[in-house]
């Protein structure tokens, strides 16, 4: 990429997943904006192209590739991260932000329902960051930011399948922070909940939702749900140098809503 800027991110190469929407859009705009080198990968080319067009209307589009992934396949995302870790001449953070909300009332959930959703929340994740740490852990300090939800610790009705995505990808986290906290590498979880995103536009529900039970999911703070850039603060700070000292553990980002 050749290019560097000035920040916290300066010289710092990232790739971040979902980058063509919603959260993953939001990150990968942040760390470009304090002077990262981003690759941002999607499996929807259309969305990456807007994350492009919004990168070079900010004036740090020199900084930014895409790349097409999905990273429910293997290899795809062989190919993606190979692609991504070429291109910026190695990598020091992964933001794995892709991933999908289905809602459905488990007793309905067919297995081909919950299959999708784990193999690309969770699946997606391991492979993604299987594929990463060889380079992220070639640095000597490396850094993993996942995606959990407050649905990870917190009852969300119709959920069940996204939920048990989301209590995997924290155990999976802490599992890498300790294997391979020795070697330099910060892992750590943002579990991000009452944020407005495409996700959560349209999450699915069921047609005889009881909207009694999602009563509780309101923000205790600010006027409804927060923008993904609110999650896309947090992210920076925990991928920064001002997070060294935070690893093995998970960021809830809800605005009060489970307190």
């Amino acid at each position: 990429m050749g290019t560097t800027g000035q920040g916290r991110f300066g010289g710092r190469r990232i790739l971040v997943t979902g980058g063509g929407s919603g959260i993953g859009r939001a990150t990968a705009l942040r760390l470009l904006e304090e002077g990262g080198a981003v690759v941002a990968a999607d499996i929807a080319e259309p969305g990456l192209e807007e994350t492009a067009a919004l990168a070079a209307e900010a004036g740090t589009g020199a900084r930014l590739t895409t790349v097409t992934v999905d990273i429910a396949d293997e290899a795809s995302v062989r190919e993606a991260v190979g692609t991504a870790t070429a291109g910026l001449g190695g990598l020091d953070v992964l933001v794995n932000a892709a991933g999908i909300l289905r809602s459905s009332h488990t007793e309905h959930t067919t297995l081909e329902f919950w299959n999708r959703i784990v193999a690309v929340n969770l699946t997606g994740t391991f492979l993604v960051t299987r594929e990463a740490l060889p380079a992220l852990l070639a640095t000597g300090k490396g850094v993993v930011v996942n995606f959990s939800s407050t649905s990870a610790s917190f009852a969300h009705p119709y959920m069940a399948a996204y939920a048990a995505t989301k209590g995997g990808i924290q155990s999976f986290t802490h599992a890498i922070a300790s294997e391979y906290s020795k070697r330099g590498l910060r892992a750590v979880c943002v579990a991000p909940g009452s944020i407005d995103s495409g996700m959560t536009r349209d999450p699915g529900l069921p047609e005889d939702t009881d909207f009694g039970l999602l009563g509780k999911l309101t923000p205790a703070i600010g006027r409804g749900f927060a923008g993904p850039e609110t999650v896309a603060g947090a992210i920076a700070m925990l991928a920064s140098d001002d997070g060294a000292f935070i690893t093995g553990t998970e960021l809830r980002i809800d605005g009060g809503t489970h307190m």
